[in-house]
């Protein structure tokens, strides 16, 4: 057994999976991979390969698959629904939903059912913004419920919950309070809760679990990567060199983390160096009352966005901690980091092992199968990478495909399945000069990451889940 399929399998057995399942958001500890899988058609479509299809309410986030059951949630008419649906044929099983207790703003892209579940073999953890998190145990009954937020977000909390040593574990960034909180799966009390000094963030966190130490779990934020450990909340390490909006989840290969982080107006060559907060308060603070208005500030010094994105606490007023926040996202560059695991404190000079910074991901999580980082970004452009090195091994069009992509790339059986927003799902080889082996289009976007289990893939559309796999 090699090193990377025991960093994938021992997190499923300590908590009662199997290797076929698929736990959580990109499957065993966020990686994307299904190593025990059997092979899945590289052609398929909605009358194509389909073992079963079962109509289902609207959301975004992916389906998780634990034993014999699937477990989804979603949106409808102001429901926010918990379903459970047997895995061998689609029929729910049971549906469950909780009333929102508000309705959090969020970006037009996200959605008040886009987190994903987790599950721990025995019960299911759900969170939606518009509420917070809730229990199921396998038969549909309500174990626990504790709400969360109201939220502070430019785009809304979107982060979905993991479980690792007894404990659901979300990442709650905001603008102002921003947290990372562990609550005990039994009971759904607060374990711990940690402060995060962190702005923006919209990303899901994964686990680390040392040899002979302690378990970590690696959240990115904006501007830094921070492991945290299991048992305490307690920082252990951290790297900085992202940008302020990470979305991507990082995933781990062998000893090391690979994480993305894009946000617009940070590619290379488009940064900007702006005075610090003393400087500018003593250039055009005019009344003299501590803040900036948007009347005071120069034109040169102006948000290239809505004043909104930088105006953390929404008082129409820039402070200190928001103009530091401002001046650091305008001078923060956009990357794809490789950080050898382990150490304490900032581990930013002698831990990272190379940065790619060239034609990188908005959403979509990086990829790391067979020694190769796949990357995929909206227009329908694929990079791979060595992932020791960080040389380009390939980089092309996905011709046929060329739309948006805000689901992550997937990988059994020697094939990447990339899905796309407007239906196009397209196989790769999982090689680094790799090649399409087929373009399939389904009748309805796509925004959730599949999920796969033995010998079949799931795949979410808006309206519906499908069961891939072969016809024979």
């Amino acid at each position: 057994m090699n090193r990377l399929t025991r960093s994938l399998l021992y997190p499923l057995l300590a908590i009662g999976l199997f290797g076929a399942d698929w736990p959580q958001f990109r499957g065993p500890n966020g990686s994307g991979l299904c190593p025990s899988c059997g092979q899945l058609p590289a052609e398929f479509g909605p009358q194509k390969n389909v073992v079963w299809k079962t109509e289902a309410p609207a959301g975004k986030s992916s389906p998780i698959l634990a034993g014999d059951r699937i477990f989804l949630t979603a949106s409808d008419s102001g429901e926010l629904v918990t379903m459970c649906l047997r895995r061998q044929d689609g029929k729910v099983l049971w549906r469950r939903s909780l009333r929102a207790a508000r309705r959090e703003a969020q970006h037009t892209l996200n959605h008040p059912a886009a987190p994903t579940a987790v599950t721990d073999g025995k019960s299911v953890y759900v969170f939606f913004a518009d509420f917070g998190l809730a229990a199921y145990d396998f038969e549909g009954n309500e174990r626990w419920q504790l709400p969360l937020g109201p939220f502070n977000s430019q785009h809304g909390v979107v982060g979905s919950p993991i479980y690792a040593d007894g404990k659901v574990i979300l990442v709650c960034d905001q603008d102002t309070d921003a947290y990372i909180i562990a609550v005990e799966a039994d009971s759904g009390k607060v374990a711990w809760k940690t402060p995060r000094e962190v702005i923006n963030g919209y990303s899901t966190p994964i686990v680390h679990r040392p040899a002979g130490g302690p378990a970590q779990v690696i959240a990115p934020g904006s501007y830094q990567l921070t492991a945290y450990s299991v048992a305490d909340g307690e920082p252990r390490w951290f790297v900085r060199g992202l940008t302020c909006q990470p979305k991507s989840a990082p995933t781990i290969a062998g000893d090391i983390v690979y994480f993305n982080g894009w946000t617009p107006g940070n590619d290379s060559g488009q940064q900007v160096e702006l005075p610090t907060f003393s400087e500018v308060i003593a250039a055009a603070d005019a009344n003299r009352d501590g803040k900036l208005s948007p009347e005071e500030l120069p034109q040169p010094w102006q948000p290239t966005g809505t004043w909104r994105a930088v105006d953390l606490d929404r008082d129409g007023f820039l402070n200190e901690r928001e103009w530091t926040f401002f001046r650091t996202r305008r001078a923060s560059r956009n990357g794809l980091l490789a950080v050898r695991l382990g150490g304490s404190g900032d581990v930013t000079e002698t831990h990272v092992l190379w940065r790619h910074e060239k034609s990188l991901p908005d959403v979509p999580s990086p990829l790391v199968y067979n020694g190769v980082v796949f990357l995929v970004r909206s227009g329908g452009i694929v990079t791979t990478l060595d992932a020791l090195t960080g040389k380009v091994l390939k980089q092309g069009r996905l011709m046929g495909a060329l739309e948006d992509y805000y689901a992550s790339p997937v990988g059994a059986g020697g094939k990447v399945y990339i899905a796309g927003a407007q239906g196009k799902v397209v196989v790769l080889s999982a090689a680094g000069d790799w090649d399409i082996l087929s373009i399939n289009a389904f009748d309805s976007e796509i925004y959730a990451t599949p999920a796969i289990g033995e010998d079949r893939m799931y795949i979410r559309t808006r309206d519906a889940l499908y069961a891939i796999g072969s016809s024979k």
